[in-house]
């Protein structure tokens, strides 16, 4: 009995609820794997985060994106810093709101440029609008890049 209690103490601390970490932390834990620590990406493989997201939350169609993605997210081909991209970048619709506007304020003021911070409520109302399919995203995003929401 004391060995059930004792591992369900473990294993409720190992499954600590992310929340807990840094928006650093949070980025680093399941984003840097693929955008690198810092956002810095990887050319022609993952888009880089450092300097652009800023730009993109500056704009309330940007803001909406960025949230809509995390919550869909993407696949399909992109151009990002002049190099075609052609992958998937997996969902994040199981976080919670605070943790997925934790990361997002953090992405936002990678490479000097912070704008308003990303909140549960952004979140919140992002989950209530229709959430694309994943190969839609990348459609939003080519326009929105179009537009010159996106650099």
């Amino acid at each position: 009995m004391r060995f059930a209690l004792l591992a369900a103490a473990l294993l409720g601390a190992v499954a600590a609820p992310a929340s807990a970490d840094s928006p650093e932390q949070l980025f680093n834990n399941n984003c840097a794997i693929c955008h690198q620590v810092g956002g810095k990406g990887v050319p022609g493989q993952f888009p880089r985060l450092a300097g652009r997201v800023g730009t993109i939350a500056a704009r309330p169609e940007g803001r909406a994106f960025l949230t809509t993605l995390v919550l869909s997210g993407m696949s399909g081909t992109i151009a990002v810093d002049g190099k075609t991209i052609v992958g998937i970048m997996p969902d994040f619709s199981s976080f919670s709101d605070d943790d997925l506007a934790a990361i997002l304020t953090y992405v936002e003021g990678l490479g000097g440029a912070g704008g308003a911070p990303f909140t549960a409520a952004d979140m919140k109302a992002a989950r209530a609008r229709p959430i694309p399919q994943p190969g839609g995203m990348a459609a939003m995003r080519n326009a929105l890049k179009a537009a010159k929401v996106i650099p």
